[in-house]
C-alpha cells in the first residue's frame, strides 16, 4: 500500500465525531491528534508522526482538534470506537485533556503526548516536550544581545490555557529582568496567531511608539508583528521568536526577524510514534513518562541549516 492510501486523512473541519469517516476495519492504527495544520508547527508534528507510523507498518489516522477540548474529546471518542492502536497527541489545554486521556486509557489505548504536557502523571505513557524553559533562555539571552542590554520592549503572549506560553514567558524574564534599562512597556496574549499578533503589535506600537524590541512566544506571532512593524515603516524593531519555522528563517535570511528558538516539532513527533511502538511490541518504552528534548538558538549564522523544524548537521 503506498504512502498516500496509508495516510488517512480525516476531514477535520467536521464539527462532531459521529461525522468523521469510518475507521473500523484499519487494524494497526495510530491516531495523531494536534491543533489547527495552518500552523507550520503542528503540520510538522503530524508529518512526522504520520510518515514515522507508515514506516513502522502502521496506518495514520490524522485528526484536528483546533484547540477546542470538546472537539479533542470527540476526537477521540472516534479513534477509540475505530479500535486504533495508540493515540500521538499535542494536546488542547494541560487540564482538560486528562479526561481525554483517561479515557483512552481506560479503553486500553495509551497515549504518547508531545509538546504539550497535562497536569497529570500516569494518565500518559509519555510526555515528551520541548525544554521550553531552557529554549526561552537561549532566546533571552540573544534579545538582550540584541538590545546592547537596554530599551523598552514588548511581549506577545501564547495562549493561556497552554503550559507552555507560561513557562516561556518565565524563562524570558529569568533572563531580561536581570537588565534594569531593559523596560517591558507592553505585554499581551496573541493567543498563537499571526493575525491577532498583527493586530496586537498594531496597538503597541501606537500606544508605545518607542518600542525597540519585541519578544514573542512564537513564531506565528512573531511573523504577525514583523508584519505590522513592516506597514508601520518600523523594521528597526528588534524581533525574536520561538518554534524555529520556514518563515521565520526566511525572515532572518532576509534581515527582518532576528532569531528564534528550534523546539524539534518533527523529530518529536517520530519519537512519539517509536516509543508507541516499543511500548505496543514490549508493554514497556523503557523511559521516565516525561522527557525533554533541548532547543537550539537560530540566527542568521545557523538559518540555512534549518528545515521544517530540524537542524541538518
Amino acid at each position: 500500500m503506498n504512502l498516500k492510501r496509508r495516510l488517512l486523512v480525516s476531514t477535520v473541519a467536521l464539527a462532531f465525531a459521529g461525522a468523521l469517516p469510518s475507521f473500523a476495519a484499519a487494524e494497526g492504527t495510530i491516531a495523531i491528534i494536534t491543533p489547527s495544520h495552518d500552523n507550520p508547527f503542528f503540520k510538522a508534528e503530524a508529518d512526522g508522526a504520520a510518515a514515522k507510523a507508515v514506516e513502522l507498518g502502521y496506518e495514520a489516522m490524522i485528526l484536528v482538534h483546533d484547540d477546542d477540548a470538546n472537539k479533542q474529546s470527540q476526537l477521540f471518542d472516534s479513534a477509540i470506537a475505530a479500535g486504533v492502536k495508540a493515540i500521538i497527541l499535542d494536546n488542547a489545554g494541560a487540564d482538560a485533556s486528562v479526561a481525554a486521556v483517561q479515557k483512552a486509557k481506560d479503553a486500553g489505548i495509551p497515549s504518547f503526548l508531545i509538546d504539550r504536557e497535562i497536569t497529570s502523571t500516569g494518565v500518559a505513557v509519555s510526555q515528551i516536550v520541548s525544554n521550553n524553559y531552557q529554549g526561552a533562555q537561549l532566546g533571552a539571552e540573544e534579545f538582550v544581545r540584541l538590545m546592547g542590554e537596554g530599551g523598552e520592549y514588548a511581549e506577545l503572549l501564547g495562549r493561556e490555557s497552554d503550559t507552555n506560553a507560561g513557562i516561556r514567558s518565565q524563562g524570558y524574564h529569568d533572563v531580561i529582568d536581570q537588565y534594569p534599562d531593559l523596560k517591558m512597556v507592553a505585554q499581551q496574549t496573541a493567543n498563537w496567531s499571526q493575525t491577532e499578533a498583527y493586530t496586537v503589535m498594531e496597538s503597541m506600537l501606537q500606544a508605545n511608539p518607542g518600542i525597540k524590541g519585541v519578544i514573542s512566544g512564537n513564531d506565528t506571532m512573531a511573523m504577525g508583528a514583523w508584519a505590522a512593524l513592516e506597514a508601520a515603516g518600523r523594521t528597526d524593531v528588534i524581533v525574536v521568536g520561538f518554534d524555529g519555522s520556514n518563515d521565520v528563517r526566511d525572515s532572518i535570511q532576509k534581515g527582518g526577524i532576528k532569531a528564534t528558538v528550534l523546539q524539534p516539532a518533527y523529530a518529536q513527533a517520530q519519537m512519539a510514534v517509536m516509543q508507541a511502538d516499543q511500548f505496543l511490541k514490549t508493554g514497556a518504552t523503557g523511559l521516565d513518562e516525561k522527557q525533554l528534548m533541548d532547543c537550539v538558538l537560530i540566527t542568521a549564522d545557523n538559518a540555512a541549516k534549518l528545515e521544517t523544524f530540524a537542524l541538518a548537521e
